[in-house]
């Protein structure tokens, strides 16, 4: 193997390390709230009292029009830096879209995922992929059967907000949720 050769091996191994990132895509913290995987171990007596009393509002399912959701529920889901994990605060939408997708079995719903402009453009729609499956998979826990749903990355092609600040980046860091 010539000099040249050997450096060329070097150069091209550099450049690959080089499109690395340090985010993990494949950890995703998922809970799961069916029950059917695991039986939980019974609570003590002093926790068995608490109600089981969800503060979620109910879905008005009368109010719907075709080619929308449920009313008075949010149809985006946000998200940090870097990340593709839902946070605590939306769990309340994904508990309700997937109320209203049980309850309407022939209604389809896209989730579309988005990221910021920041990032190159293939991690980006990387990123929106899987920020659109978390939401997939929670809603699919929650009952959701997979053939209403489909996830899909616009990575930072389509902005919800025009603007390089953190503000603009924190709007476009999202998941939507359409129906169809």
């Amino acid at each position: 193997m010539s000099f040249k050769n050997i450096l060329l091996s070097g150069i091209i191994a550099l450049l690959v390390s080089a499109c690395g990132s340090s985010v993990k895509l494949e950890d995703v913290p998922v809970e799961d709230r069916t029950g059917a995987a695991a039986n939980p171990a019974p609570l003590p007596k002093a926790e068995s009292t608490v109600s089981s009393q969800t503060t979620v509002a109910p879905v008005k399912l009368d109010q719907t029009k075709p080619g929308q959701g449920p009313s008075g529920v949010d149809h985006t889901i946000y998200f940090d830096y870097n990340s593709f994990v839902i946070k605590p605060a939306a769990q309340t939408v994904v508990e309700a879209h997937a109320r209203f997708l049980k309850s309407n079995t022939s209604r389809k719903l896209n989730i579309e995922g988005h990221t910021d402009e920041r990032g190159g453009r293939e991690y980006n729609l990387a990123l929106g992929q899987k920020r659109a499956e978390a939401v997939r998979r929670a809603l699919s826990l929650l009952g959701v059967t997979d053939s209403q749903m489909e996830a899909v990355s616009f990575g930072k092609e389509k902005p919800a907000v025009t603007g390089s600040d953190e503000d603009a980046w924190a709007k476009n860091r999202r998941a939507e949720l359409t129906y169809r």
